[in-house]
């Protein structure tokens, strides 16, 4: 069965640091596009960062270009969102899916399989 579970999540203060960890159980990661997502409440699913399985290129959303990094560990079979210089804007749910394609998408609707998320809570 085809598994994604988030962790990593917490509170931190703005300007602080965290690493997301997605964690894949009954696939290989490296065979399917990995898009992370945030949610806040009264908000729509936002598009993070995304790895292609083309070269493993990762894409960011300007809110977040030149603050994160995706990365993945293809022994561990886990993906990576590192978050930095963190603002309260950052505050959400934060989610890791799964796309059964070679390129990335920023829509929720084009991931098949979904994790249940990690909160992110950015505040003084």
């Amino acid at each position: 069965q085809l598994q994604l579970v988030e962790s990593g999540g917490g509170l931190v203060q703005p300007g602080g640091s965290l690493t997301l960890s997605c964690a894949a159980s009954g696939f290989n990661l490296n065979s399917y596009v990995i898009g992370w997502f945030r949610q806040a409440p009264g908000k729509e699913r936002e598009g993070v960062s995304c790895i292609s399985t083309l070269g493993g290129f990762a894409t960011y959303a300007d809110s977040v270009k030149g603050r994160s990094i995706s990365s993945r560990d293809t022994g561990k079979n886990t993906m990576f969102l590192q978050l930095n210089n963190l603002e309260p804007e950052d505050t959400g749910l934060y989610y890791c899916a799964a796309r059964r394609n070679y390129y990335c998408s920023r829509f929720a609707r084009d991931y098949d399989y979904w994790g249940e998320g990690t909160q992110v809570t950015v505040s003084a």
